[in-house]
């Protein structure tokens, strides 16, 4: 079908600059008439020029690897709705975002995207093409949006639904700035002390001679250990890092890893209550837009982030399949049970009897509370299930929130603890034997 640039006069008076595809010049001239515009200008699009623009905007990309970032694609789609909201061509508002882009992976993304709609392609097709900017929840609310004709919706419920996760994200990382700076400073401090005060103050003791308490043995060990081997500093964090990477790379070491961050002590009731306040809006969101059922909680078990969640919407899944609700697997797999990895990792972070013993009273814990089960049965039963899901996710976002807050009240009075008891030992380890000193040489 045959492109045609046009320019034309809004209801304002404002220029508009556009293409549309038609059959012929007249259908093109109705087709924006219909639109609201005042034809000044049309012209047919030749083949070899849309080619030159084609190659220019691939001309115009830059080099850029890694995904879209969160922060910027929930900006994207908030700057999308509204000009769909205005009434703009979807191709024009594309353009439009795409020369207000960054030189990055988005900007190059909208430019694929924009070329795939000039080509034939719809909105959903083209973003499906570019899964680094458009993940497959996106692509599938767009897809759901197209065909219900309500795509100005669907957008605005998708930025929502991603302004919604990006505030949940900043509470929880604004929230662990401060212990992590307070930790590093006081390691930081430590490690000084260990490497340039204890050895001063050791070989005082050595030139007069003086019996060394248990306590004071114990400091210059510890000072001893910090300055011949100070790589085992930063390299045991991150060989641990490393090594829970390598495991997660498994299917089984990663289930056991997520497991173990859901029942650890304190961190893991925020970890597990996020990821259920996530994906129960995620699912909430895509009922909402029209996405089949199980669709929807295919897209929600690949966008849970955690292997135990993943594997209870697969089993919701295949319940749903041979007829059940979904409420009934819900409550059937909540409970993952026992798993090997799970209690090496309680053993490995702990003392192995305490972190076995912790793990055997949280073993038999839900991953899903029965008030979200009651709730989902009842939106079922009533066909209100995204307004339960919706309301189950806001309820799950207050309580993160609350436990968040409860945890920073925690941690200052507890790394203050820890200090003092840190500072107390070095004193009291270094001061003895000065008063040792002091007694004898008077």
């Amino acid at each position: 079908m045959p492109t045609y640039q046009f320019e034309a006069m809004d209801a304002t008076g404002q220029e508009i600059k556009d293409v549309i595809e038609a059959s012929n010049e007249e259908e093109a001239q109705a087709t924006i008439r219909q639109m609201g515009y005042f034809v000044t200008k049309l012209t047919e699009k030749k083949a070899k020029k849309a080619a030159a623009v084609k190659k220019g905007a691939k001309d115009g990309k830059t080099f850029a690897f890694g995904k879209v970032k969160s922060r910027t694609l929930t900006t994207f789609t908030r700057q999308l709705s509204i000009l769909q909201d205005a009434g703009l061509p979807i191709l024009r508002s594309l353009r439009i975002l795409q020369n207000q882009a960054k030189p990055g992976q988005l900007r190059n993304c909208l430019m694929d995207v924009c070329e795939e709609i000039e080509s034939g392609s719809t909105l959903s097709e083209a973003m499906a093409k570019s899964p680094k900017a458009f993940n497959r929840l996106y692509v599938n609310m767009i897809k759901a949006g197209e065909a219900g004709g309500a795509l100005e919706t669907i957008l605005q419920r998708l930025a929502e639904f991603q302004e919604r996760s990006e505030s949940l994200k900043r509470k929880v990382k604004s929230a662990m700035i401060y212990p992590i700076c307070v930790v590093s400073f006081a390691a930081g401090i430590l490690t000084f002390i260990m490497y340039k005060i204890v050895p001063a103050f050791q070989k005082i003791f050595d030139e007069f001679g003086v019996d060394l308490p248990a306590v004071t043995l114990l400091l210059i060990r510890i000072s001893y250990m910090v300055v011949n081997f100070w790589y085992l500093i930063p390299g045991i964090p991150i060989g641990i890092w490393l090594f829970i990477k390598l495991t997660c790379k498994f299917s089984a070491g990663r289930y056991g890893w997520h497991l173990f961050l859901i029942k650890m002590p304190l961190f893991g009731a925020l970890v597990e209550k996020n990821i259920v306040a996530r994906t129960m809006r995620t699912l909430g969101t895509l009922v909402t837009s029209g996405v089949p059922i199980l669709e929807a909680l295919s897209i929600t078990r690949e966008t849970a982030g955690n292997a135990v969640f993943e594997k209870l919407f697969g089993k919701v899944n295949d319940g749903i399949r041979e007829g059940e609700t979904i409420s009934q697997p819900l409550k059937d797999y909540a409970k993952p049970g026992f798993h090997p990895i799970t209690l090496f990792w309680f053993a490995f972070f702990a003392p192995p009897l305490i972190g076995a013993l912790v793990y055997m009273t949280r073993i038999n814990s839900r991953v899903i509370d029965d008030m979200v089960i009651n709730m989902v049965e009842v939106g079922e039963e009533t066909g209100e299930l995204d307004t339960m899901l919706y309301k189950v996710a806001d309820t799950y976002d207050e309580e993160v929130a609350v436990i968040t807050d409860g945890l920073m009240a925690l941690m200052e009075p507890l790394l203050i603890m820890v200090l003092g008891v840190a500072v107390g030992f070095i004193v009291i380890a270094l001061f003895l034997p000065l008063i040792k000193l002091i007694s004898s040489l008077s």
